[in-house]
This record gives C-alpha cells, structure tokens and sequence, in this order.
C-alpha cells in the first residue's frame, strides 16, 4: 500500500539473526502504522505475563506513514514494549533528527527479541543487520555514547540519511523509568523503555538507509503542507510555542491552581514567578529549537548566562521538567532545573518520574521514615540522589524500582501518588477533573498525553469541574491523538490537524478513503487491541483509578476529586467505549484486530 514498506524486521539478540517479513494491505487498513501496527505486533508476539525485562519481552521500533513526507510535524518515531515500571503497556515517542534515519532503513517496525550476551551497537540498514561490540561504551553517559557512536559509524554515504538512539546509566541498570534518547535532548521518556533496551544489552542503535516510502497523491500531500504552513504559522498556538515553548504553561497552571507542588499537597507555589517562560528567558541565552519538518520550534536551547551553572546549555527545561523539580521538589530558580534537567538527560532518566520520586524521598525523609536528610528545595541532595537512582546505590536501589514499589518497601502508600505505576505529570486532577479521568483510563499509566485534555479545560472549552459529558469529549481528543500516534505526528500539531484534514492525510498517502467513520473505527480498534493487551497482563477496573489522596486531601481552594464523580466519568467511558462495566471490549467486536488470522 502506498505510504507504508509493507515490511518489519525481526531481530532476534540471542542468535544474531534477522528476518524481513512482508505484512498485508489489510492488516494496515485495520490499523494503520506507528501505534497501530506496533500495538498489533506486540499482541502477537510478547508471551502472555511476560517479564519486562526478560529475553521474551519484544522491543518494538516504529514510524508512521507521515514519516519522511511534507506532513509538518512528521519526524518522529515510537517505541513500544511492556513497561518495567507498570507491568503493562508501554509507548513512548521522540522527535528530532534520527526519527527520518529510523524510517529511511525501509521498515515500518523493527521488532527486536531476545539477549545479547554483551553490550552491543546495533546497525540497521535496508538490507542487514549488525551486531557490534560495545563493551567500551559501558557507563557512558547518554552524550558522550551518541558522541562516540557518531565517530565510529561516520558519515554515511550521499543520499543516505544515519542516526542514533542510546540509552545513558540508568538504562544499563535497569531503572524502571529510564528512557532512551536521541539528538542528544529528545527522549523516549515515560514507562522505562530504557531499561528494557538495558535488559537486551543493547547500548545503542545506528539507523543507516536511503529507502523513502511512496506516496499516493503526491500533489495533494505538497499542497496540504503549504496550507497547513500558511494558515499555521502565524497562529496563536504556533506563536505562542515559538515564543515561550512549554514553560508557558508555569504561569497558566499556577494562576488556575492547576500546579501540583510540595509532592502533590498544594496547587501552586510561592516562587512560580521564578520558574516561569519569562524567568527563563532572563536567565539564560535562549532560542528556539525545531525538529525536521517543525515550523512551531517549541524547543528552548538554553545556555545558563550567570552563576555555578553558567555556560551549560541543553534544550529545555520543558513545562513538565519545571514542574517536577519546581513544583513537586520546591526548586526556586529556573537554572537550578535546567541543571537538575542536564543530570537527567545525562543519565537517562525520565525528568517526571524522577521528580515525583525526588519529592516522595524528600517527604519520606521528612515524616521520619527513612534517613534522608534533605529539605524541599535542595538542589545538590537532589542531584545526590538522581545519580544514587541512577546507579543503584543506597536509597536509590529503592526509588530506581519507582514510586508504587517505594512506597510499599517505606509503607507509604497512602502518600504516593502514582496510575498503574506509572507518576503523574504537572496537572493536578482535583481540578481538572477531565485530567482525572485520563489519568485514570490511561493505557500507560498516568499520563497527561493520550488525550491532552488539560488543553480543554484550561482553555474554558467545558468547565473543568463538571462532570457530565466529559467523557464524550474526552473520547473525542483521545481516538484523534491516537491517530496522531498511529501516522506518528507531534502533539502539538493536533489544533492544525482536526478529524477532516487527518482524512486528508491519510487519504493522500495512502489512497484510503479516509472519512470520519473510518478514522474513529480505526482509533476504536487501536484503543481495543491495547486494552485487550493490558487486560492479559491483569489489568482490572480497580486499576482504572486515581490515588486516594486525590479523593481525601482537598487543596487549599477547597478542590478534590471525588471516588463518585470519577465512577461515574469512568462508568461512561466505557459505555461510550463498547466496553462492559468491568472495561473489557465486548466480544465479537469488529473492531478488534486478532492477531490469529491477520
């Protein structure tokens, strides 16, 4: 089909074997590419109750139909795996520069099996696969191995396109929410697939390729790229993330009451004003930073301009990076985060998790349940303790496993709050209740990004208190930013992309008749495939839930989520769903994909 190779690779560590295989035109029309395929592929071929980090649990590369087109917003790619940090389903997507190298191998997924028996750099290309020594790349930081894995690779020959994923310390050591990262910033950030990279033994990945994926109305796709370019560029949205990027949402999350702080006890916080998009932009030398085929530039690169931190530079630190540190942590300046961020990234850990994991420390230490001696707000023990995460040492050995299993080794479970396993981002449920709900009905865990539907109620779309209705609009913003994972397109495109203009991009890259129907019975069988996943690897309704606090501990203006008003918005999420009561996706439903017969 027009837009897709038609072909995965299949990768097996422990023999050093490779096998192209073709895949059919039906399968993609049921599911598309990106999320779809890799969802289906990890059905099909990750045993039932798996180990995440076992030599069963497959490791799934994918790009999406848009990747390498004129489509803005296309350069990205996705792993998917079973999470070490949740037991379940795991995505997790990046951009940059390395998602058109992945794609110019000539695979739409590369599934890799199985365990190295030493630290090796896989190299892929359209016609092999090779498997290289690594053992001097052990312990390196994430920087330092992209850097050396550039140097050893080269240049790659005229017309072909090269790049690389690494994973950084933590990833080696198995840290539940390490993340894998490329172009030295972008990460793979959420539900540990760093550490199931570590567990393969595999340090790094070398993309080398020239193959372009054909398109079916080439025309149409340049002329949907110069409209979305000449009626986007200029908009607010648009302007607003080349202006400020993400830390723009400090100010707004703070003035809303929406910012969780001093782990998770309040909804702002009284420095937030030196946390903000502004302070950053007065305390350091910024400039905004795009990915491939990105007119938004939603990237800071920021270069500290004064005190110890002066003249370190990294991209960042994003909204969520200020509100894990800044906010759960009580970090009062803006280039303190930058250089608890730069720590992260070195080491390869996701900065949310980690955040959230610093803070329950920091509390833990406070209410006298461990000896930790380290307040709100301290910026060297924090860095203290994100190497001990890292490398396993002392208090770290606990926290490198994540918050649920700190929390029953500390006996604090009524304190931690964390989804299936997996720590919030920076919004708080209480009030946005929508928030709530997706935290709850996330396939990952808590997650802010199946739906973003922080967007709808901070924006006065639909109130962010009521409770009525908002699973129907939720369903609305998630089957269409499923279908963003499935072509693989960034986020924060989704207002430049409504339900008819993703028609129009499907429709011309793949000739598909692509009307609405089509695209929700498309996003409906991607949401039931992983649902029927999670459900095999135990998933019950009772995970579909938040943390009691949630429900108890009202914020300060008097908010709270109650256990009633989430039932009822889980209660209709699975009815809007096809789902029964206990959200298990009825049987015999069309849009289920078995794996058995495709």
């Amino acid at each position: 089909m027009k837009g897709f190779y038609n072909r995965i690779l299949i990768i097996d560590l422990t023999t050093q074997d490779f096998e192209a295989r073709g895949i059919s035109d039906s399968l993609i029309e049921t599911c598309l590419g990106g999320k779809g395929l890799a969802s289906y592929l990890l059905l099909k071929n990750n045993p039932p109750g798996v180990d995440p980090l076992s030599h069963k649990n497959c490791l799934i590369i994918a790009t999406g139909p848009v990747t390498g087109s004129l489509i803005w917003g296309s350069s990205r790619y996705g792993l998917f795996t079973k999470s070490p940090q949740t037991g379940l389903y795991s995505e997790s997507y990046a951009g940059g520069r390395v998602p058109e190298a992945i794609d110019a191998a000539g695979y739409d997924a590369v599934v890799i099996k199985g365990k190295s028996h030493r630290l090796i750099v896989l190299e892929i290309t359209p016609d092999r696969v090779s498997f290289h020594n690594a053992e001097d790349l052990k312990g390196l930081s994430t920087y330092e191995t992209e850097n050396r894995v550039k140097e050893r690779f080269g240049i790659p020959p005229k017309g072909w396109k090269s790049g690389c994923i690494v994973i950084g310390p933590a990833g080696e050591n198995r840290v539940r929410f390490s993340v894998v990262e490329n172009d030295y910033w972008r990460s793979a950030g959420r539900t540990g697939t760093g550490a199931v990279m570590g567990s393969k033994g595999i340090k790094a990945i070398v993309f080398n390729g020239n193959r372009k994926r054909r398109v079916y109305d080439p025309k149409a796709i340049k002329a949907l790229a110069r409209r979305t370019a000449q009626e986007g560029r200029d908009s607010d949205s648009a302007m607003s993330y080349k202006k400020f990027g993400t830390p723009s949402m400090v100010r707004l999350t703070n003035q809303a009451k929406a910012f969780p702080s001093r782990y998770w006890s309040e909804g702002t916080t009284p420095h937030w004003t030196n946390i903000t998009a502004e302070a950053l932009h007065e305390k350091c030398q910024v400039k905004p930073h795009a990915c491939l085929k990105c007119f938004l530039a939603c990237g800071r690169l920021s270069t500290i301009l004064q005190g110890p931190h002066a003249g370190l530079t990294i991209e960042g630190p994003e909204y969520e990076t200020i509100f894990a540190f800044g906010g759960l942590c009580c970090v009062e300046g803006i280039e303190e985060i930058a250089y608890l961020n730069d720590i992260c990234d070195r080491l390869g850990i996701d900065t949310i998790s980690a955040g959230n994991l610093c803070a329950f420390a920091i509390e833990a230490g406070l209410r006298k349940r461990i000896d930790l001696n380290i307040e709100y707000g301290d910026v060297e023990g924090i860095a203290d303790l994100l190497h001990k995460i890292a490398f396993r040492q002392g208090i770290g050995e606990v926290l490198a496993m994540g918050v649920r299993h700190a929390a029953h080794v500390w006996e604090l479970e009524d304190l931690a709050v964390h989804v299936k396993g997996l720590e919030p981002p920076g919004y708080d449920p209480r009030v946005l209740k929508g928030v709530g709900l997706g935290y709850a009905v996330s396939d990952r865990g808590a997650c802010h990004l199946r739906g973003t539907f922080h967007k709808a109620e901070l924006s006065g779309m639909i109130d962010p208190d009521v409770v009525e209705e908002k699973a129907a609009l939720f369903i609305d913003f998630e089957d269409r930013l499923t279908l963003l994972d499935a072509l693989i397109l960034c986020r924060f495109y989704r207002d430049l992309y409504p339900w008819e203009v993703l028609g129009d991009i499907v429709h011309g890259l793949t000739g598909l008749d692509a009307d609405r129907p089509f695209l929700t019975r498309t996003a409906g069988t991607i949401s039931d495939n992983v649902r029927h996943f999670n459900i095999r690897e135990g998933l019950t309704r009772k995970d579909d839930t938040l943390p009691m606090r949630f429900h108890k501990e009202e914020l300060k203006t008097g908010h709270v989520i109650t256990e009633k008003e989430l039932a009822y918005m889980v209660d209709d999420y699975y009815r809007l769903r096809g789902w029964d009561k206990e959200g298990r996706p009825l049987k015999g439903s069309s849009r289920t994909t078995n794996p058995s017969r495709s």
